[in-house]
Protein backbone atom coordinates (compact mmCIF):
# COMPACT_ATOMS: atom_id res chain seq x y z
CA UNK A 1 0.00 0.00 0.00
CA UNK A 2 1.34 3.65 -0.71
CA UNK A 3 2.48 5.32 2.20
CA UNK A 4 1.19 8.89 0.79
CA UNK A 5 -2.12 9.28 0.06
CA UNK A 6 -3.22 9.81 -3.12
CA UNK A 7 -4.94 13.79 -3.23
CA UNK A 8 -8.27 13.66 -4.79
CA UNK A 9 -10.60 16.70 -5.00
CA UNK A 10 -13.82 16.38 -5.79
CA UNK A 11 -17.00 18.37 -6.26
CA UNK A 12 -20.98 18.48 -5.38
CA UNK A 13 -22.05 19.80 -8.37
CA UNK A 14 -25.77 20.54 -8.06
CA UNK A 15 -28.23 21.79 -10.58
CA UNK A 16 -31.80 22.50 -10.14
CA UNK A 17 -31.49 20.33 -6.76
CA UNK A 18 -29.82 17.28 -8.40
CA UNK A 19 -26.49 16.45 -8.00
CA UNK A 20 -24.04 15.38 -10.67
CA UNK A 21 -22.45 12.06 -10.21
CA UNK A 22 -20.08 9.88 -12.68
CA UNK A 23 -19.33 6.07 -13.16
CA UNK A 24 -15.80 4.79 -13.30
CA UNK A 25 -14.61 3.26 -16.51
CA UNK A 26 -14.22 -0.28 -16.22
CA UNK A 27 -10.86 -1.54 -15.98
CA UNK A 28 -9.93 0.87 -13.74
CA UNK A 29 -9.44 1.19 -10.25
CA UNK A 30 -12.90 1.08 -8.55
CA UNK A 31 -13.86 0.52 -12.18
CA UNK A 32 -17.89 0.96 -12.52
CA UNK A 33 -18.64 2.43 -9.31
CA UNK A 34 -20.42 5.69 -9.07
CA UNK A 35 -18.25 9.15 -7.57
CA UNK A 36 -19.07 12.76 -6.99
CA UNK A 37 -16.42 13.80 -9.90
CA UNK A 38 -12.92 14.92 -9.47
CA UNK A 39 -9.61 13.91 -9.63
CA UNK A 40 -5.76 13.77 -8.85
CA UNK A 41 -3.77 16.86 -7.43
CA UNK A 42 -0.45 18.21 -8.98
CA UNK A 43 1.99 19.04 -6.96
CA UNK A 44 1.65 22.60 -6.28
CA UNK A 45 -1.85 23.09 -7.30
CA UNK A 46 -4.43 24.15 -5.15
CA UNK A 47 -7.13 21.85 -4.72
CA UNK A 48 -9.67 23.82 -6.35
CA UNK A 49 -7.63 24.56 -8.89
CA UNK A 50 -7.14 21.06 -9.53
CA UNK A 51 -11.34 20.46 -8.96
CA UNK A 52 -11.71 23.22 -11.37
CA UNK A 53 -9.27 21.67 -13.93
CA UNK A 54 -10.26 17.93 -13.51
CA UNK A 55 -14.23 18.99 -13.75
CA UNK A 56 -13.19 20.85 -17.40
CA UNK A 57 -10.62 17.63 -18.22
CA UNK A 58 -13.37 14.99 -17.37
CA UNK A 59 -16.46 16.65 -17.64
CA UNK A 60 -16.38 19.51 -20.51
CA UNK A 61 -18.01 21.70 -17.75
CA UNK A 62 -16.90 25.54 -15.45
CA UNK A 63 -17.22 25.77 -12.10
CA UNK A 64 -16.89 28.21 -9.46
CA UNK A 65 -15.46 26.04 -6.53
CA UNK A 66 -16.63 26.93 -3.09
CA UNK A 67 -16.68 25.64 0.12
CA UNK A 68 -14.86 22.87 1.14
CA UNK A 69 -17.71 19.89 2.90
CA UNK A 70 -16.47 16.23 4.63
CA UNK A 71 -12.73 15.23 4.06
CA UNK A 72 -11.78 11.62 4.52
CA UNK A 73 -8.73 9.95 4.08
CA UNK A 74 -9.36 5.99 3.03
CA UNK A 75 -7.08 3.22 3.01
CA UNK A 76 -7.69 0.62 0.23
CA UNK A 77 -5.72 -2.64 -0.22
CA UNK A 78 -3.60 -1.63 -2.95
CA UNK A 79 -3.53 2.42 -1.91
CA UNK A 80 -4.72 5.27 0.34
CA UNK A 81 -7.04 8.24 -0.57
CA UNK A 82 -7.17 11.46 0.71
CA UNK A 83 -10.28 13.08 -0.29
CA UNK A 84 -11.48 16.78 -0.37
CA UNK A 85 -15.40 17.48 -1.08
CA UNK A 86 -15.90 21.12 -2.24
CA UNK A 87 -19.30 22.62 -3.04
CA UNK A 88 -19.56 23.60 -6.71
CA UNK A 89 -21.77 26.11 -8.77
CA UNK A 90 -22.65 25.02 -12.35
CA UNK A 91 -21.41 27.83 -14.42
CA UNK A 92 -21.38 26.87 -18.19
CA UNK A 93 -21.13 23.78 -20.52
CA UNK A 94 -23.37 20.44 -20.41
CA UNK A 95 -21.65 17.58 -18.74
CA UNK A 96 -20.32 14.75 -20.73
CA UNK A 97 -18.91 11.97 -20.17
CA UNK A 98 -15.21 12.55 -21.51
CA UNK A 99 -13.52 10.86 -19.17
CA UNK A 100 -16.09 8.53 -17.42
CA UNK A 101 -18.64 5.70 -18.22
CA UNK A 102 -21.49 7.86 -17.78
CA UNK A 103 -23.05 10.51 -16.12
CA UNK A 104 -26.22 10.80 -13.98
CA UNK A 105 -28.24 13.94 -12.15
CA UNK A 106 -29.47 12.56 -8.96
CA UNK A 107 -31.12 14.03 -6.03
CA UNK A 108 -30.01 13.44 -2.67
CA UNK A 109 -32.08 11.02 -1.68
CA UNK A 110 -31.09 8.74 -4.52
CA UNK A 111 -27.49 8.76 -4.33
CA UNK A 112 -28.56 5.36 -1.97
CA UNK A 113 -29.53 3.92 -5.13
CA UNK A 114 -26.39 4.10 -6.72
CA UNK A 115 -23.06 1.80 -6.02
CA UNK A 116 -20.33 4.42 -4.98
CA UNK A 117 -16.65 3.41 -3.65
CA UNK A 118 -16.30 3.39 0.34
CA UNK A 119 -14.49 6.55 0.62
CA UNK A 120 -17.77 8.46 -0.65
CA UNK A 121 -20.16 6.72 1.80
CA UNK A 122 -20.20 9.16 4.75
CA UNK A 123 -20.78 11.84 2.26
CA UNK A 124 -23.84 9.82 0.45
CA UNK A 125 -25.29 9.56 3.79
CA UNK A 126 -24.53 12.67 4.61
CA UNK A 127 -26.43 14.01 1.16
CA UNK A 128 -29.14 11.21 1.32
CA UNK A 129 -30.37 12.25 5.07
CA UNK A 130 -31.52 15.70 3.77
CA UNK A 131 -28.37 17.49 4.28
CA UNK A 132 -27.74 19.31 1.20
CA UNK A 133 -24.49 20.53 -0.94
Amino acid sequence: MSAVPIEVAAGIVVRDAHILITRRRAGTHLGGLWEFPGGKRHAGESWEACLARELEEELAIGVTVGAIRPETVHHYPSQSVHLRFYECAFVRGEPRPVECDAIAWALPSELKDYEFPEADQELVTLLAGGEGA
